[in-house]
């Protein structure tokens, strides 16, 4: 299957693969907190990106693309209704529940993109320089298994946004997001030939599985 053939058969949505589609899957979770996760634009159409997904979990989100020249930034993004808190361990960032400590609702800025990506946004975004930064509680590593993590403790960023979430809201918010994220990820990684049906997390749909064989069955190659 060429690239153009793959995109076109992913859901607009989740950037699954046909019946691989975990839409049906998806919460809709209310927070106090807001999310705004600022979405470097090369991560915009990568099937293996998480930070919108995670702002498809969460009713008060808004994705906000950046890095691209042909799309100026929205002014105000950082209002006054609530606090914003920019989710980036820099030098001058803080514990996030030291942030939240007063109990007050924040808007939880995420950059999504690179390492690199992600640290020049803070002075490329119009105001972000402003932003107080906060960093994550310690917790378990990464069970992201799509890309290869180059720096020790880092996360999905779907992963870190969950996390905070268990800081800004409740554990079963941050549960019901990682469940959608382990499914996610498992099923990638089966349709890549890399797991086996019956270790993914809730299984592989029927659809799915008569559609992976009968494209693979030319070449003597089935999933299972």
């Amino acid at each position: 299957m060429s690239r153009r053939s793959n995109a076109e058969a992913r859901c607009k949505a989740c950037h699954m693969l046909g019946a691989l589609c975990i839409c049906a899957l998806i919460p809709r979770l209310q927070t106090r907190t807001r999310l705004l996760l600022l979405l470097h634009y090369r991560e915009e159409r990568k099937p293996t990106n998480t930070g919108q997904l995670a702002a498809l979990c969460l009713v008060n989100s808004r994705v906000i693309v950046t890095g691209d020249r042909s799309r100026p930034l929205p002014p105000g993004l950082f209002g006054h209704d609530q606090r914003a808190v920019f989710l980036y361990p820099a030098v001058d960032a803080v514990p996030l529940e030291r942030v939240v400590a007063d109990g007050e609702p924040i808007t939880l800025v995420v950059p999504d993109g690179s390492w690199r990506q992600a640290g020049k946004m803070r002075a490329r975004v119009d105001g972000l320089a402003d932003v107080p930064c906060a960093f994550l509680p310690e917790g378990p590593g990464t069970t992201y298994r799509l890309r290869a993590e180059r720096r020790p403790g880092g996360l999905a960023t779907m992963e870190a946004i969950a996390r905070a979430m268990l800081v800004l809201e409740t554990a079963q918010t941050a549960e019901q997001m990682l469940h959608v994220f382990r499914v996610m990820v498992e099923r990638t990684l089966w349709s890549r030939g890399s797991m086996n049906a019956r270790d993914v997390t809730g299984g592989i749909p029927v659809e799915a599985l008569d559609q992976f064989q009968a494209n693979h069955k030319q070449t003597g190659h089935t999933q299972s």
